[in-house]
């Protein structure tokens, strides 16, 4: 059973086999007619096997976990093989509110795998498919997110298995997108830092920023300065070692707007000026609470 916190006792009385509740949206524009006939089944097929494969290896004891996948189809080499970008989001519902709160945004640039029309999909972790790695790949990314907000360090388990499947495209003749990357998001480079000790205070702050999200609710002042806490240890982490990462650029990518929308009236503006100072890239958005 998992607990929210001290003051947040909700029970979750439904088990469920799977842990994902997917959505799946398709952009063929950049193919032809005829490769995109032959995806027609495309969408349902991906969507039914997030949704009903067992990522964890365990029953799921919670509410799913809402994530949507979006697939921009960007060339086909032949009537089997293609390359896409696809966006990811994920959410978790906050305490007494109607709200969700972003959990991630991430758009990856490569995957390219072979599809066939009708075929069956195998979940199997422990093999590289280029198609369905990619998929169990951000299932345990997005599992590991989820858990990282209701127990320190929850999501390790997840990040290490996400890591695994990265290991195994070595030699992929579909490794694109799989290798060492400079690029400012690649999924090594985001394993890299959830595994990376320099980050731990990161994720134990972010754990800390949730319970804020949830207390925010009941406890304005409080639950604001659990997320003031973790600008906190990020600025210490910029003083010593750097942040200049993966992981805090897409920290930063999803939840800067939730960030601007729960520290609006915190009674300390100059927050906005040590935001910019860490998070240059929204700037702009820190400077409307500035004016």
């Amino acid at each position: 059973m998992r607990i929210l916190f001290v003051f947040i006792l909700i029970p979750f009385t439904i088990t469920f086999s799977q842990e994902l509740n997917s959505t799946v949206t398709v952009n063929y524009e950049g193919l032809s007619v005829e490769n995109r006939e032959l995806l027609v089944d495309f969408a349902g097929v991906i969507e039914s096997y997030l949704n009903s494969t067992q990522f964890t290896g365990t029953q799921w004891k919670g509410q799913k976990i809402d994530c949507a996948f979006t697939v921009f189809f960007t060339s086909a080499a032949n009537e089997t093989d293609y390359s896409a970008q696809v966006v990811i989001v994920s959410t978790r519902p906050v305490f007494k509110s109607t709200r969700q709160s972003p959990m991630l945004t991430i758009s990856d640039a490569n995957w390219s795998f072979r599809y066939v029309p009708n075929q069956a999909l195998y979940a199997n972790q422990s093999t590289f498919d280029p198609l369905t790695s990619f998929l169990d790949f951000y299932a345990n990314i997005i599992i590991g997110f989820d858990w990282e907000t209701w127990a320190d360090l929850g999501g390790t388990p997840y990040f290490k298995k996400a890591f695994d499947i990265l290991n195994l495209s070595v030699g992929s003749p579909y490794k694109k997108g799989w290798e060492q990357s400079s690029a400012s998001y690649s999924k090594w480079g985001l394993c890299q830092d959830l595994l990376n000790d320099k980050y731990r205070a990161f994720r134990e702050a972010f754990y800390v920023y949730h319970y804020g999200v949830d207390e925010i609710q009941i406890r304005k002042k409080d639950g604001q300065d659990k997320i003031v806490n973790l600008i906190t240890v990020l600025e210490d982490m910029q003083k010593r070692t750097g942040i200049n990462s993966v992981l805090i650029k897409q920290f930063f990518d999803t939840k800067n707007g939730e960030i601007v929308e729960l520290l609006k009236d915190y009674p300390d503006v100059n927050i906005f000026l040590r935001l910019k100072k860490i998070d240059p890239s929204h700037s702009a958005k820190y400077d409307e609470l500035l004016r």
